[in-house]
């Protein structure tokens, strides 16, 4: 299979549901390795006697078998290895050729086809010694390179098969009350799965029922399986921990989060990108090389030499020569890195993008949902009276707020559930908009009220603590039977590895800025306490871009770090637009790469792999070009008569280098 069709089957778009296409290609992968097999060992057998008849062989080991019409048994056994095991290289020369894609089956081909004809001739009595055993060596030996350079390449792009069959095959589901084991395919929306311990989740998907541990990491990266409740969305393809479930089912197919995943990986590994251009260009002017190579060292040989010398070295130069290692130095790469991204929840819509990441200088970030949690969380608790604790002063507001879905209530109602406190219940609820909540909690009128309701009310507003921090943090007074009894104070708090994350990049030479719609106040603490290298408050989301290109005019390369919302024009200016927090929404579509986990980490992690990967493909490139500079010169014949570069023995340098390539490029990781 020659490296255009290889490329061609490996990116196949997924149009149908859990990636069937991608399956079939993988099959139709697959038969090609079994056929180059298949032809290798009947190739061999035929070899045996091929050596054992050749004039050569027999005068080096000092044995002669010889009878009337033994060469031609040669000839046919020749014949039959030419044909059956070069079949392959044939038909990759006639589809270069079509393609205007001269590359490295042309070579192989034309060079087994020098050798044949000759070593025909020789057998119809043309003087000279035939090339029926290295013909035949050299068949044997590209027939197996080859068959290891397929295997290295699709379990490099197997990532993608790891990633489908994330999918269970059969999903129990509620139907007329009763239970029935569908397959997944046939799954609908809206439709009740049963999902038992330990199983996968067959669609994406929101818990109606149950309690239990998710583990996503498979697709997110996250490592430590999450709690889910109900009311809590499931990704398909995570595993369920050990509680029972039942999730009403609201993506199946092909608008599954696991299938947009899929899709995007594909897409991003069939898009090419500088430095593969730069590969696929290289590549074609060294087979137009080694062809020039090869008629020079024929007739430079043929004047200096005989025929069948000049034709042996030319037959070596022109499979020495095969970039095949080039051919797939760069999509190994591209394949590797990709899939492995989106197993650590780094999902790369734009792979020059990706690339570019290596020459960033600044990165800025949005604030709400980037650097913090965009959630708001009870920061103190704060006791004012003998008579109540704080985890009491906690219960009487929880209660109150229960029935409220404002942010305040939200982060309350959470920070209950985190110290494992009951819920008490309430009556006579009101809600007063801009001044707070009432309600009647064991028999006691309780008020959770912010600081107008002391203005609507003509009091004094009460002294605050000085251990609350006004510029961060919003206040709630709690009034137990008209009296103040304490105080709730909430934030928007700082993701827990920001703080890190913006240390990382400095020690890698990057600067850092915070862009936020918030006041000023809050934006310089944020970056204060982050240690950034300045902030830009007040921002409106059509001025984001604006900041965007005044960066670029002082010729600083800029990522762009934010939810993908309302960051979208900004995110489009930059030269690498890094969505965050979009967690199973993929469809960020101005973004060029996707952080799933929404961890200020995962940018320093994606710039790292963006370099690491870069350095892989010069790697690559570098050993592809270089092993072609010493082995054409030595396969011409440059050291001759001291040393002799065989064409099998090229064949086999050849192939050692694709397989080295290939190791090279399964070596990258993403930590």
């Amino acid at each position: 299979m020659d490296h255009s069709q290889h490329q061609h089957a490996q990116h196949e778009p997924v149009h149908k549901v859990n990636g069937e296409a991608h399956q079939a290609h993988d099959k139709h992968a697959g038969h090609h390795t079994h056929d180059f097999l298949r032809r290798f060992w009947v190739c061999i057998i035929l070899t045996i006697p091929v050596l054992l008849l050749s004039h050569m062989i027999q005068s080096w080991l000092g044995f002669n078998i010889s009878f009337p019409g033994d060469n031609y048994v040669l000839l046919v056994l020749g014949s039959v290895i030419y044909f059956y095991g070069g079949m392959p290289f044939f038909k990759g020369l006639v589809s270069e050729v079509r393609d205007h894609a001269i590359g490295m089956m042309t070579l192989v081909a034309l060079a087994i086809s020098v050798a044949y004809f000759y070593s025909v001739a020789v057998a119809f009595g043309l003087p000279g010694m035939d090339f029926f055993w290295e013909l035949a060596t050299l068949i044997d030996i590209m027939l197996i390179g080859h068959w290891i350079e397929m295997r290295s390449t699709i379990a490099a792009s197997n990532a993608l098969q790891s990633l489908v069959a994330l999918l269970p095959s059969t999903v129990h589901v509620e139907r007329n009350g009763t239970v029935t084991d569908v397959d997944v395919t046939d799954l609908k929306k809206d439709e009740i799965a049963i999902i038992k311990p330990g199983e996968k989740i067959p669609a994406d998907g929101v818990i109606t029922e149950g309690t239990s541990y998710i583990n996503e990491s498979m697709l997110t990266g996250e490592s430590a399986p999450v709690k889910k409740e109900p009311d809590a969305k499931v990704i398909a393809g995570s595993l369920n921990g050990d509680g029972s479930i039942k999730v009403k089912v609201t993506g199946t197919g092909a608008d599954s989060y696991l299938q947009k995943v899929i899709a995007m990986v594909q897409s991003a590994q069939s898009a090419k990108s500088k430095t593969q251009n730069l590969a696929d260009q290289v590549a074609k002017w060294l087979t137009f090389i080694s062809l020039g190579v090869g008629i020079i060292t024929f007739i430079v040989w043929y004047f200096n030499h005989d025929l069948a010398f000049a034709l042996e070295r030319m037959v070596t130069v022109m499979v020495t020569s095969c970039p095949h290692a080039l051919g797939v130095a760069i999509p190994l790469v591209v394949a590797i890195s990709t899939t492995a991204s989106a197993t650590h929840g780094l999902l790369i819509r734009n792979r020059t993008a990706f690339e570019n990441a290596r020459k960033l200088t600044t990165i800025i970030f949005d604030k709400t949902g980037t650097l913090t949690k965009g959630s708001h969380e009870v920061q103190k608790i704060i006791s004012h009276s003998d008579s109540f604790t704080s985890d009491e002063i906690l219960q009487y507001v929880a209660a109150v707020q229960q029935q409220s879905e404002h942010y305040i209530a939200r982060g309350i109602i959470r920070k209950l559930k985190e110290n494992n406190l009951d819920l008490w219940k309430v009556s006579d609820f009101s809600y007063d908009q801009g001044i707070g909540v009432t309600g009647m909690v064991n028999g006691k009128e309780v008020i959770a009220t912010g600081p107008n309701y002391f203005v609507h009310q003509k009091q004094v507003l009460p002294e605050i603590p000085k251990e609350i921090d006004q510029q961060t943090e919003t206040i709630t007074y709690v009034l137990i039977d008209q009296e103040l009894v304490g105080f709730i104070t909430l934030a928007d708090s700082i993701r827990e590895t920001a703080a890190e994350a913006i240390a990382q990049l400095k020690a890698m030479g990057l600067k850092s800025y915070l862009l936020t719609g918030d006041n000023e106040k809050i934006a310089a603490a944020v970056a204060g306490k982050l240690n950034m290298d300045g902030y830009f408050a007040n921002i409106l989301p059509h001025e984001k871009q604006e900041k965007l290109k005044e960066f670029q005019a002082k010729g600083e390369v800029v990522a762009m770090t934010g939810d993908g919302v309302n960051d979208a024009p900004a995110l489009a200016q930059a030269d690498v637009g890094i969505a965050v927090g979009s967690g199973t929404d993929v469809a960020a579509e101005t973004a060029d790469i996707i952080l799933v986990n929404s961890d200020p980490k995962d940018v320093v992690q994606m710039i790292e792999f963006g370099r690491k990967t870069y350095r892989k493909m010069l790697q690559n490139l570098g050993w592809a070009v270089g092993y072609n500079v010493i082995a054409i010169p030595l396969a011409a014949g440059i050291l001759y008569p001291t040393f002799m570069l065989s064409p099998a023995m090229g064949a086999v340098l050849m192939s050692l280098s694709t397989v080295i390539v290939a190791i090279n490029a399964k070596m990258l990781k993403l930590k």
